[in-house]
């Protein structure tokens, strides 16, 4: 039986869940109505005020976001949910500020000096005073994917230790049944390039930056590259390469010239599955020192405990990430070097607050427990939610769902939602028929290109089997012409986003915010009080993770010693 598109899939879903529980509740629409525009402004006017100074993690701004929050929190009466007692989770990240100045490339035929920032992008590697790449092999793998599910493996055996690889951004789009044509999926992540190249014992990792292959423009990569870079404390025995680096196209064709190789030739033979890793007879060195130090942080989490003895047991969980990408170093005289975020996150924050103020509307809590967190050092690679799904304050198999917040619509409003990851798990037939009570339509992603579901928080609460919904704003604004929307989200993206210009500004028009926040506390109210929990669809890759974490709920506790320890 061939698998029913998704947004079939999502209708029929949503009438056996219609049979079974009321979509939104009298009481739910009115505490809806609590969300309002000029609650968003104030918490966004706040966390994205110079005096936060960017919210960089370990920051005094981090510090402040993070008292603002916990105070709302408390305003609106809800309990500490950290496992000391307190709003604040806190634990520590590893800062290392690397200062590489080039990058060489030699071959028999000649050298190529790259330049930092203008050629190449490198940070280290290793929580370690230096990094360094010493005549490293360089070799061309292709994407760096292993996805024995696609039968595909770029790296073929090849003994590849101590080498340093050359990698293309994305993953395979030209054969619309490979992974998943032009929708990126993990495996086009930068994240998961360096972890590939780890995990084989390579020395370095070069990503080929393009803006098509990237979703964004160069200057993304130098301002989220640069300065003082985060980490979770390393494990002693985890693979690490020494040096993660990026090139442009330009810098990228000068270095494979020297090895005689045409880098489209290249990329064309990268999209089969019989490609081979090709050795390119270049070695690369470079060598800059590190300041490592460790900063102190936190995600801030509150919990509304449910009304119903058993399922409050579990919880539907809200996250938003808090911080930002802080201060702009070595601005010049009058520059402008604080990254606000005011989109990205302080608009985010402030929907997770709007949303747990109408959950405080209720004449009720819901049955389930409602569990909100502002998580830290999203920016650095998603490093507080990785902690809090690491670390929760309740089982996995107890999570209902993860809503997730990144941005907010500052546009208007729209006739449509676009929801990312359509067709994952069945919290689509919720979102659906949430968006046809405001006359709106859901659509897939529309820049599925760009990996969305990936590049924010709830992919690491995904990775641990929760299912997870991610949704915003669609493009077909009210009032304004087609495209409209498309063009104003790439203006955003080339003039502000990770810039100092991303502030709030008195142009900014919530109504489309209001909508799709609504829409938010809406779903976690459904999932609150519905007699299932939500589950992804059959066959997703998250859905065997999922049942581990319900199978080890059914798990029997061992008895413990009177000293506390299990026997």
């Amino acid at each position: 039986m061939k698998r029913l598109p998704a947004l079939l899939l999502a209708l029929c879903s949503l009438t056996a869940l219609a049979q079974r529980a009321p979509l939104v509740t009298p009481a739910e629409q009115s505490a809806a109505r609590d969300i309002v525009p000029d609650v968003l402004r104030a918490h966004v006017r706040f966390l994205a005020s110079d005096l936060l100074e960017g919210r960089g993690p370990g920051t005094r701004g981090d510090a402040l976001a993070q008292a603002y929050i916990a105070s709302q929190f408390e305003a609106l009466g809800l309990k500490p949910a950290a496992e000391d007692g307190s709003y604040f989770q806190r634990f520590d990240l590893v800062g290392i500020t690397s200062n590489p100045q080039q990058m060489t490339f030699r071959a028999p035929g000649g050298t190529a000096e790259l330049k930092f920032h203008e050629d190449f992008i490198a940070v280290s590697g290793v929580q370690a005073p230096e990094a360094k790449l010493e005549e490293s092999e360089l070799v061309f793998v292709g994407y760096g994917i292993q996805a024995p599910e696609y039968q595909w493996d770029d790296f073929k055996g090849m003994d590849l230790r101590g080498k340093t690889l050359l990698i293309l951004n994305n993953d395979p789009e030209d054969d619309p049944q490979l992974f998943a044509g032009r929708t990126r999926l993990w495996y086009g992540r930068w994240d998961y390039k360096y972890e590939q190249a780890a995990k084989v014992g390579a020395a370095g990792a070069i990503i080929l930056h393009t803006t098509p292959s990237a979703g964004y423009p160069w200057q993304v990569v130098q301002t989220s590259w640069s300065g003082e870079q985060f980490e979770l404390p390393a494990s002693e025995e985890g693979p690490r390469v020494q040096v993660k680096a990026w090139t442009t196209e330009a810098a990228t064709r000068r270095v494979l010239q020297l090895a005689g190789k045409d880098l489209d030739a290249l990329r064309a033979a990268a999209q089969k599955r019989d490609f081979q890793p090709v050795p390119l007879g270049v070695r690369v060195s470079t060598r800059f020192p590190s300041e490592v130090r460790r900063r102190p942080t936190a995600n801030v989490l509150a919990m509304l405990p449910g009304s119903d003895p058993k399922l409050s047991q579990e919880v539907v969980l809200y996250s938003a990430h808090h911080d930002h990408l802080g201060k702009k170093e070595g601005g010049k005289p009058g520059e402008d070097t604080i990254y606000n975020g005011a989109l990205d996150n302080a608009a985010g924050v402030a929907a997770m607050l709007a949303a747990a103020k109408a959950f405080r509307a209720l004449p009720q809590p819901p049955r389930r427990s409602i569990l909100f967190a502002a998580v830290a050092a999203e920016e650095q690679g998603l490093l507080g939610s990785q902690y809090l799904s690491e670390h929760p304050p309740v089982p996995h198999g107890r999570v209902a769902a993860n809503i997730n917040i990144d941005g907010a619509n500052i546009h208007g409003r729209t006739r449509d939602l676009t929801v990312i990851g359509l067709g994952k798990s069945n919290l689509d037939a919720l979102i659906i028929g949430l968006a046809k009570t405001q006359g709106r339509v859901v659509k897939a992603d529309q820049l599925s290109d760009r990996g969305f579901f990936y590049r924010s928080d709830q992919f690491n609460f995904a990775k641990q089997g929760i299912p997870a919904a991610y949704f915003g704003s669609g493009m077909d604004f009210v009032g304004r012409p087609e495209g409209w929307g498309k063009q104003q989200r790439e203006a955003w993206e080339a003039k502000h986003y990770h810039q100092p210009s991303d502030e709030l500004r008195p142009e900014w028009d919530f109504s489309g915010a209001v909508e799709d926040v609504r829409l938010f506390f809406l779903l976690g109210a459904h999932i609150s009080r519905a007699p299932e929990l939500p589950r992804w669809n059959r066959g997703d890759e998250f859905e065997s993770a999922r049942l581990r974490a319900l199978e080890a709920l059914k798990a029997p506790k061992m008895p413990r010693t009177s000293e506390g320890a299990s026997k």
